[in-house]
């Protein structure tokens, strides 16, 4: 996400910083490379005339005009306005006697079923014990995309099927919730290719006899200045509580998340990063002008590596390491590890000032290249793994074939190893370790 609006405004920076003192002309120059690059990155004409207007305002001021810094100082400037734009942190309501309802609005194609289970997920994570209802009875699998969702999660999903009116199943759905002891509903509600009279009546009806706590429109961050308006349209009809932004991970250019709160003033509350159920991020305003920025995201790293492994094998590990027993098995465990946490041009892009080194390493290259060690690896025997120096050349061959790779890349691999096993004990022998996630796992730290 933003890679493109990234790249473009920090080479404006660079070529402020070279720039040493700064004058009103140089603020004026970068500005309007800096308004160029919003616009192309499809963020609102009115935002970024208001931001430009906001930026330029303290930029040619004392602040930066007398300081040491002028160039690190039009970068805070960006940040903290960028900030401002993104508006306050939204967070979901769950007050009021249980279950709470939470009602999902948006257009077909949002990902909004996928993002009923998503969320349900997150707030089991949080304590609660939520359930979801079909209540989208005109997309023909949309009850049946539900329940099978619900079943790999093992959260229940309460449906009466394609002929009750949605308004009377959601009713039913509340009522089924407090006698079985759920503490939050999800409604996942009909969508249309577009807004209609219909639709909304619909989820106005459905509103009114459930009277949800939040009321949260879904919307595909790849549609750019399309979703602004979408969001701005349910607002007006049915009155949004927030808002949660799908596939940002495939939008590039991101005007959508940057423009969406100052036009329609309604919170972004989460960001949908992903196709597994689990890619579902709070939203963080600052974090998200961060990366924007190139500063990286380590607080959101940090938490998807706390949510995503497990504590007592990695501080096994981090033992084990220190002890200078780290073996192939080992090796292979920490790359399962490490992709759990997603893909890893996500992690680099977390990563101060990793923005463009991801880029120059082709990140999609680097993820294959992960898959083939880990092809490799689990192509070897136990033995081969705990006893890399058994490797022969006959086993070499096999291990080749069983994972589809060259006798070159198992050699590749091997080398590398020793050369990882060699770096861990000069480590260990100085007293330095990688924390408590050790080898790979310090890398992102």
């Amino acid at each position: 996400m933003f890679e493109t609006l990234s790249e473009k405004l920090q080479n404006v920076f660079d070529r402020l910083a070279s720039r040493g003192r700064l004058t009103e002309a140089d603020v004026d120059a970068a500005l309007r490379e800096v308004r160029l690059a919003l616009l192309e990155a499809d963020v609102n004409y009115r935002v970024v005339k208001d931001f430009i207007g906001r930026v330029r305002e303290r930029a040619v001021g004392a602040e930066v005009m007398r300081s040491l810094t002028p160039a690190q100082q039009v970068i805070k400037i960006v940040h903290e306005e960028l900030i401002a734009t993104l508006g306050e942190p939204g967070r979901l309501d769950l007050s009021g006697s249980p279950p709470v309802a939470i009602m999902l609005v948006g257009l077909q194609g949002s990902g909004k079923t996928t993002t009923a289970a998503k969320l349900a997920l997150s707030l089991r994570k949080s304590g609660h014990r939520p359930i979801l209802v079909a209540a989208d009875t005109y997309r023909p699998a949309a009850i049946t995309q539900l329940e099978v969702l619900g079943k790999q999660l093992d959260i229940p999903v309460y449906s009466e099927g394609v002929q009750a009116a949605p308004p009377d199943i959601v009713a039913n759905a509340l009522r089924h919730a407090r006698s079985a002891g759920h503490t939050v509903a999800i409604l996942d509600t009909a969508g249309r290719l577009q807004i209609d009279e219909a639709m909304m009546e619909e989820l106005a009806e459905i509103k009114r006899r459930v009277q949800p706590r939040e009321v949260l429109l879904v919307a595909n961050a790849t549609t750019g200045q399309e979703a602004v308006r979408v969001a701005e349209g349910f607002h007006e009809k049915v009155g949004l509580t927030g808002l949660i932004l799908t596939m940002v991970d495939g939008d590039a250019r991101g005007g959508a998340a940057i423009s969406i709160r100052a036009v329609t003033g309604v919170p972004i509350k989460y960001l949908g990063t992903g196709e597994k159920l689990d890619a579902l991020e709070l939203f963080h305003p600052d974090r998200l002008a961060s990366r924007i920025l190139g500063m990286g995201d380590v607080l959101s790293l940090i938490e998807r590596a706390e949510q995503s492994i497990d504590r007592d094998r990695a501080e096994e590990m981090g033992r084990r390491l220190v002890k200078g027993e780290f073996d192939l098995e080992d090796f292979l465990t920490q790359l399962r590890e490490i992709k759990k946490l997603g893909p890893l041009s996500q992690l680099l892009e977390m990563l101060p000032g990793f923005s463009r080194i991801s880029k120059d390493l082709a990140p999609e290259v680097t993820d294959q290249q992960m898959k083939k060690m880990e092809a490799i690896l689990s192509s070897m025997t136990p033995e081969e793994r705990r006893n890399p120096q058994i490797i022969n050349a006959s086993r070499k061959r096999r291990i080749a074939r069983g994972s589809g790779t060259t006798v070159q890349d198992v050699n590749e691999l091997l080398s590398q190893f020793r050369q990882m096993q060699r770096m861990m004990r000069r480590l260990s022998r100085k007293g330095r370790g990688f924390g408590d996630l050790g080898g790979l796992m310090g890398l992102f730290q």
